[in-house]
């Protein structure tokens, strides 16, 4: 009998042919930022199939040592924009179990990206929100636009959300410790808790330095177990409950293509198995603890990438079935639902927002 595993090979090779990525010399652009760069393949076989003939076997399957990704400096950062046209609070009628009226939520890595569109759906809610980030000046930039955009979209409300910005090293149990202190002096509580603040390099595992490995690994894994256990202090501390969102990735289910990360889907991993052991160990409290692994997802940093390896993002879309890659907003809809009294029976769970990657 065929093994799944040899189907699901099978399955990506066939619909990436044609989209292999060429070896390519980066843009002035993408050396300037250091955000791309390809460097010779250290062990990967030559093709040297005759024009028309079959693909190398395995060779859509397999990483590729020329594609590095290094993480940006902070002032390389690009910035993001909260969205627009989805704040009103009484566009549609829906449960009002997914209502955060009267709750308080901590964002992690809430300045950008992913964690600002996902602290902004919190707001849009009814929740009032806290924005941690290593950059507190980006922090409150948003926080002030988040509440504009709010009371511009819902002219006539006579409750506008309280946002406000804090600095944290969510590596540093310290740093944690004294914003989480801030954020109840501030807010009087917490009950809610995403852990967005992460990041990912492409490197082939032998050339990795140690010390980007452990930075990696201190910011994904150490960062979101500081917070977590902390805020779950506070709470247990109150007799309340919560929920937690850890943000996590497909990667830490799958091997992505043709990016090489192991030191990446490995904390990713770690992340969403973290969520599934705190929700067991906290569901006496009432402590509610979940995992969403996002797929690829088009943000600022990730369009600035691809503008300048479009066969990169070919690649990628090959094979999700939706044929396209995740907007921020995405996120929406699923941080509300298991941040919410509609999910008060979901806890441990793993949701893969990733147009269906990771099932094929």
């Amino acid at each position: 009998m065929i093994s799944r595993q040899l189907l699901r090979t099978s399955t990506r090779a066939l619909r990436s042919a044609g989209a292999a990525i060429p070896r390519q010399t980066p843009s002035a652009a993408a050396t300037a930022t250091a955000l791309l760069h390809t460097q010779p393949p250290r062990a990967n076989p030559p093709n040297n199939n005759k024009k028309g003939s079959a693909p190398t076997p395995g060779a859509f399957a397999r990483t590729d040592d020329s594609i590095t990704v290094e993480y940006p400096e902070e002032g390389e950062l690009p910035s993001s924009v909260p969205v627009t046209g989805r704040g009103g609070l009484h566009m549609k009628r829906t449960l009002a179990s997914f209502s955060l009226e009267g709750k308080v939520g901590v964002v992690t890595g809430g300045a950008r990206g992913l964690g600002l569109v996902m602290g902004q759906g919190m707001v849009i809610s009814g929740a009032n929100l806290a924005i941690v980030d290593m950059n507190k000046e980006e922090a409150e930039k948003q926080a002030g636009e988040l509440v504009e955009v709010f009371r511009r979209e819902n002219p006539g409300s006579s409750r506008v959300p309280k946002v406000t910005a804090h600095y944290a090293d969510v590596s540093d149990a310290d740093s944690v410790q004294a914003c989480i202190a801030e954020i109840i002096k501030e807010h009087g509580k917490i009950d809610n808790l995403v852990t967005s603040a992460g990041f990912t390099e492409n490197y082939n595992a032998v050339d990795y330095p140690i010390d980007r490995m452990r930075k990696l690994w201190a910011v994904n894994v150490d960062g979101t177990y500081l917070f977590a256990v902390t805020i779950a202090k506070h709470l247990m501390e109150r007799k309340a409950q919560g929920s937690m969102v850890f943000i996590g990735s497909m990667s830490g289910s799958i091997v992505n293509v043709p990016q090489p990360q192991a030191p990446y889907n490995s904390a990713k991993a770690a992340v969403r198995h973290m969520a599934a052991s705190l929700a067991v160990e906290w569901a006496h409290a009432g402590i509610r603890v979940n995992c969403i692994s996002p797929g690829y997802m088009l943000t600022a940093l990730t369009e600035k990438i691809l503008d300048d390896n479009p066969d990169l993002k070919k690649q990628w879309t090959s094979l999700i079935p939706q044929g396209k890659m995740g907007q921020p907003v995405d996120l929406m809809g699923p941080v509300t639902f298991l941040l919410s009294d509609a999910s008060q029976y979901v806890t441990g769970a793993d949701l893969r927002v990733d147009g269906g990657y990771t099932v094929t």
